[in-house]
C-alpha cells in the first residue's frame, strides 16, 4: 500500500466537521420545537415531551415525515416555513456533501497515484525509517534532493505515519519482497539505501534488489557488525557502513583525542559550522593543485575512485574530477539594513 504525504486536513477530519454540523442542526431544531411545543398536535393528544421533540426534529430533517406530529398553530407553521424547511435543506446538503467528500478524496488519491507512477524516476529508496533511515533522509535533503524523489519502504505503522508527516511517499511492506520493491519502482531508482534493524534483513534486501535490477542500481547498506560487511558486499551492496565499528572508533577517539569528536560531530550535524560536500571541478581549476584553492579540499573523486591528496595522482586536478571539500554550513545571517 502506498501512503502519500499527509495533507493539512484529512477525510476523517472533514467527516467529523460535517457530523458535528449535522448534530448541531438537530439540537437547534429540537430547541425551537420544544419552545413552541404547544403549537403542535400529537396523534396521542397528550402533548409533546422532549423525546417527542427529538423524534419530530429527526424525522422532519431527514424528510421521513410520518405525520403523527403536526404543527397546528399559526406560530408553529410559520416556524416550519421560516426555519424547519431551510434546516431540512441544509441537513440534506451536509449528508450529500459527506458522501461527495469521501468520493472526491478517493478520486484525488487515485489521480495522485497515477501521476506519481508516471513521474517517479531517478529516486532514492530508503528501506527502513528508523534512526538510520531518518538520518539518511536528512542528509539527502541537506544535499538538495527533493522530497518527491525519496521513497520510504517500511512495515511499521508508526514509522509510516512519521514518513508521511515529513512529506515523504511511503510504501507499506517488507523490503525483502520483490512485490514491495517493484511498487517502489526499484528498476528506475538511482540508489537504494538499506537501513534495516538487522543484518540478516539487510542481506535479504540487497539480494532482492540485485536480482530485480541486475546490479544497475547503486546499493548502500548499513551493517551492525563488521563481520557481516563482506557478506553484504557479496549480496550486491556497493558500499557498506558498519555502525558498530564507527561508533566504537569514535568512542576510542573520545578518550585519546577528545577534540576530534567535536570536529566529527560538527561535520555530521547540519547547520553547525562545517559540512562535507562534493562538487565538480571548474574549468579554471583544472591543472592546479587542490591545496591552492580557496575551499579546503580533502580528496578527489576520479573516475569513480577516491584519490587522496597524499597520493601522487592527487597533486593536480584533472578534467572531470569531483572535489570533496569542507564547506561553511552555518546559517547565513540576514544583512544589516
Amino acid at each position: 500500500m502506498i501512503h502519500f504525504p499527509a495533507q493539512r486536513r484529512g477525510p476523517l477530519s472533514a467527516l467529523s466537521l460535517r457530523l458535528a454540523a449535522a448534530l448541531a442542526l438537530v439540537f437547534v431544531t429540537v430547541a425551537v420545537v420544544f419552545v413552541d411545543r404547544d403549537g403542535y398536535r400529537d396523534v396521542n393528544e397528550d402533548g409533546l415531551t422532549l423525546l417527542d421533540c427529538f423524534y419530530y426534529a429527526v424525522v422532519t430533517l431527514s424528510t421521513t415525515g410520518y405525520g403523527d406530529i403536526t404543527p397546528v398553530s399559526q406560530g408553529a407553521r410559520l416556524v416550519n416555513v421560516v426555519y424547519i424547511t431551510p434546516a431540512r435543506v441544509i441537513f440534506l446538503i451536509i449528508l450529500v456533501g459527506t458522501t461527495l467528500e469521501v468520493l472526491t478524496e478517493q478520486y484525488r488519491t487515485g489521480r495522485r497515484l497515477v501521476r506519481w507512477r508516471k513521474t517517479v524516476k531517478d529516486h532514492v529508496i530508503i528501506c527502513g525509517y528508523g534512526t538510520k533511515g531518518r538520518s539518511a533522509v536528512s542528509a539527502l535533503l541537506e544535499n538538495g534532493l527533493d522530497k518527491s524523489r525519496i521513497i520510504v519502504v517500511e512495515r511499521s505503522g508508526a514509522a509510516l505515519r512519521q514518513a508521511t508527516a515529513a512529506g515523504l511517499v511511503a510504501i507499506e511492506g517488507s523490503a525483502t519482497r520483490s512485490a514491495t520493491l517493484n511498487e517502489a519502482h526499484v528498476k528506475t531508482a538511482k540508489a537504494v539505501i538499506i537501513a534495516t534493524d538487522s543484518d540478516d534483513a539487510s542481506v535479504l534486501v540487497a539480494l532482492t534488489v540485485r536480482q530485480l535490477t541486475a546490479g544497475q542500481v547503486r546499493i548502500i547498506a548499513a551493517a551492525r557488525e563488521a563481520e557481516n560487511a563482506p557478506l553484504l558486499k557479496q549480496s550486491g551492496a556497493h558500499h557498506v557502513i558498519v555502525s558498530s565499528a564507527t561508533a566504537g572508533r569514535l568512542l576510542g577517539l573520545s578518550t585519546s583525542a577528545p577534540p576530534l569528536i567535536d570536529v566529527v560531530e560538527d561535520l555530521l550535524t547540519p547547520g553547525q559550522g562545517m559540512a562535507l560536500a562534493m562538487r565538480s571541478a571548474e574549468r579554471d581549476e583544472v591543472g592546479r593543485s587542490p591545496r591552492d584553492l580557496d575551499s579546503l579540499v580533502i580528496a578527489l573523486v576520479r573516475r569513480g575512485k577516491v584519490v587522496t591528496l597524499a597520493d601522487r595522482a592527487g597533486a593536480v586536478i584533472e578534467t572531470g574530477d569531483m572535489l570533496v571539500h569542507v564547506r561553511d554550513d552555518r546559517p547565513q545571517s540576514a544583512p544589516a539594513v
